[in-house]
């Protein structure tokens, strides 16, 4: 199934979602439609029990080259409070694990999409950069705690002080990235990974995720524990590993 809305479009294949960005002659820049748009999408792919896990990429082989800055004064006065942000923020939230595969330029917003990924894979040729500093702008304080906590503050400091572009190797050195492919071999590997990914507990990532992102205090943590011993699923892992089988996974978020 293939669905468009804007310069988005969504595919299906089993439990895996793509979402592409799309924008030809501007390098898959980000425009004010897209970044509404996006959380639209999320929303639509959360609340489709099928969809296990969420690809983000871009089409013709670049990722996304940033946000089309379009009107600056608005730009300016948005500040943290942009649809930028608001989307960045709604994809980091999201409760399906999502992965970034990158190819050419992932550049300024396209970075920070990224970032807000759970995991990005990298096609050899891809090329990272972060350049508010070359334009004179705020990088927004999301992004920026975001990008510090993956690579570290001194690794953060060097991509936002020099705005220069790193390549896929750099990048993997300084944690920005957690593989790098040749180009021919991206797509197999996503795919391979994601496959994992969807057949393991949805209940073990979803809660890792919220962990991991430091969004579950002691109570929601003991929620979890709580979670993991009423449905059955630890019940099924355990009894599938001892049986020498693949396990069944029954357990789905929560609607909201």
């Amino acid at each position: 199934m293939t669905v468009s809305d804007a310069e988005l479009t969504v595919e299906t294949a089993g439990p895996v979602a793509r979402i592409v960005i799309s924008h030809p002659g501007r390098r898959n820049a980000m425009t004010p439609a897209m970044w509404r748009q996006l959380p639209v999408l999320l929303d639509r792919l959360e609340a489709d029990e099928r969809v296990r896990a969420l690809v983000l990429t871009g089409a013709g082989g670049t990722f996304c080259a940033g946000a089309d800055l379009g009107d600056l004064d608005e730009l300016l006065a948005a500040g943290d409070a942009s649809i930028a942000v608001a989307a960045e923020e709604r994809l980091a939230a999201c409760n399906r694990p999502t992965l970034a595969a990158i190819e050419g330029a992932c550049v300024g917003g396209g970075c920070q999409l990224a970032v807000a990924c759970d995991l990005r894979i990298a096609a050899a040729d891809a090329r990272f950069g972060v350049p508010p500093a070359r334009l004179g702008l705020v990088y927004p304080a999301p992004a920026t705690r975001r990008l510090a906590r993956l690579v570290g503050p001194s690794a953060a400091k060097h991509l936002l002080f020099t705005a220069e572009l790193v390549d896929a190797e750099r990048a993997l050195r300084i944690g920005l990235v957690d593989e790098v492919l040749p180009p021919d071999g991206l797509a197999a590997r996503v795919d391979a990974l994601t496959a994992t990914i969807a057949g393991r507990s949805r209940l073990s990532i979803a809660a890792a995720k919220e962990i991991i992102d430091d969004r579950a205090g002691p109570a929601r943590v003991a929620w979890w524990h709580r979670r993991a011993r009423d449905s059955g699923e630890s019940r099924e892992g355990v009894a599938a590993a001892n049986e020498r089988r693949p396990p069944v996974f029954r357990w789905t978020p929560p609607a909201g």
